[in-house]
């Protein structure tokens, strides 16, 4: 059964397209090509292609610009440093599954055993428990 779904980063738009999309004149999205702001593909008559997400990405590039008056050095940096902050959230993300997903595990094992949470980490905290009166040393 075929899918009408492309991925967001299937190259199939075509400057002319993008320019008139995003109101931008073709120039622009040559020069921002040119600095390295965006990178369509190439077609194999070398037809500059762009994708949803190049797209999106020239979207954002528009707006740190006339909107907020990022200057375009400004927003290369604002854009990196968004991917890294997105790449970070989805590592975390990962992590606290992963993490959830062993504390399920033990919880079952301790039910398991007939030990309450609270037993046990009782029992954690007596075992790594340092007397109040090295503490305060």
């Amino acid at each position: 059964m075929a899918t009408d779904y492309q991925s967001p980063d299937h190259p199939c738009y075509v400057i002319s397209v993008v320019s008139e999309i995003l109101e931008l004149h073709p120039q622009t999205l040559r020069y921002y090509e040119r600095i390295g702001l965006v990178v369509p593909a190439r077609s194999a008559g070398n037809v500059r292609l762009y994708s949803q997400r190049d797209i999106e990405r020239l979207q954002r590039i528009s707006r740190l610009t006339s909107e907020l008056g990022v200057n375009l050095a400004g927003a290369e940096v604002i854009l990196r440093l968004t991917e890294i902050i997105e790449q970070l959230q989805t590592e975390m993300d990962e992590v606290r599954a992963s993490f959830e997903a062993e504390v399920q595990q033990l919880r079952q094992h301790l039910s398991e055993n007939g030990i309450t949470a609270e037993q046990a980490l009782g029992a954690t905290v007596r075992k790594t428990n340092i007397s109040e009166k090295e503490v305060k040393q």
